[in-house]
């Protein structure tokens, strides 16, 4: 299937909002609306249609098939943990991935628009309800500096899912393990190193989703090292990887901390890889954490 180009893209989404009286305004936001986005293929349109009348839209999903052919479609506000009032007029949010590689996540929303400091632009605007909207710069994007108590959470909560992992490694719990260690204590990780590279770049540099844009503000050594902490299934592996997310997370921490004035948890980061060490050694016939004698 021929890609749609983003001319058409566009035609077609105002073409829909310019014919339907129940749409009163469209508004782009997201990485299109940013003029200093990376412009790529793979770039959404996210799109908000401010309605007079959201029931009209939900009470059929069918009027959505005007977009194109969809390779898979979500409906996120509508999940089986929390379902979706249809009497009612709260936001929508359809996320559809055509099978000519465009994605349009396209918003209903009932209110007026409320700025979350998001680029956006004004596509179409029937009852002059917009605000004026500023450049797009993408600056809400940013890091930003953390205070003290930012900073002690995110050392505690690291340090602290350590000894999850070393538990999970010993007793063979691989999804167990991959799940604290890839997603819970790396985000602490990444949040870490975007504090660091925010330093580096005068916080004026945003990392990207899950630290996506990382390598673009860490030096060429550095990056090695955080390619160095991902994971594959083979356990000492897996040990080698979480003993390169400690020493990564100290050096960004150590610059953090220093700069900023704040107190470092030595003493937990010791006793933690200490016990690391010490479970990466136990036999798997132990019975005891601690060997005879220790306590």
């Amino acid at each position: 299937m021929k890609t749609r180009s983003e001319k058409e893209m566009f035609d077609l989404i105002l073409g829909v909002a310019e014919s339907d009286s129940r749409i009163r305004a469209v508004v782009l936001n997201g990485s299109r609306a940013d003029q200093s986005a990376r412009r790529d293929c793979f770039q959404d349109y996210d799109i908000v249609f401010f309605v007079n009348d959201i029931r009209s839209f939900t009470r059929d999903h069918s009027w959505i098939d005007v977009f194109g052919e969809r390779m898979i479609l979500q409906m996120p506000d509508d999940w089986h943990d929390h379902p979706y009032d249809y009497t009612g007029s709260e936001p929508f949010i359809y996320l559809m991935q055509f099978m000519d590689g465009n994605r349009i996540d396209l918003s209903l929303n009932a209110d007026g628009y409320i700025d979350d400091g998001e680029p956006a632009v004004a596509l179409l605007d029937k009852d002059n309800m917009l605000p004026e909207f500023g450049p797009p710069t993408g600056a809400c994007y940013f890091v930003k500096p953390p205070d003290e108590k930012e900073f002690s959470d995110c050392c505690n909560e690291f340090w602290w899912l350590g000894p999850y992992i070393a538990k999970g490694l010993w007793r063979g719990e691989l999804a167990y393990t991959k799940f604290i260690l890839e997603y819970l204590r790396r985000s602490e990780l990444v949040k870490m190193l975007g504090w660091y590279a925010g330093l580096k770049h005068g916080f004026q540099i945003g990392i990207g989703k899950r630290g996506g844009k990382l390598a673009q503000y860490l030096s060429h050594a550095e990056y090695e090292a955080f390619e160095r902490t991902f994971l594959d299934y083979k356990k000492e592996n897996i040990w080698e990887a979480l003993f390169a997310m400690n020493e990564l997370f100290f050096l960004a921490a150590q610059t953090v901390s220093s700069r900023f004035g704040f107190s470092y948890p030595q003493q937990d980061d010791d006793r933690v890889t200490a016990y690391l060490n010490h479970v990466r050694r136990m036999p798997l016939s132990s019975k005891s954490i601690y060997p005879s004698g220790e306590s």
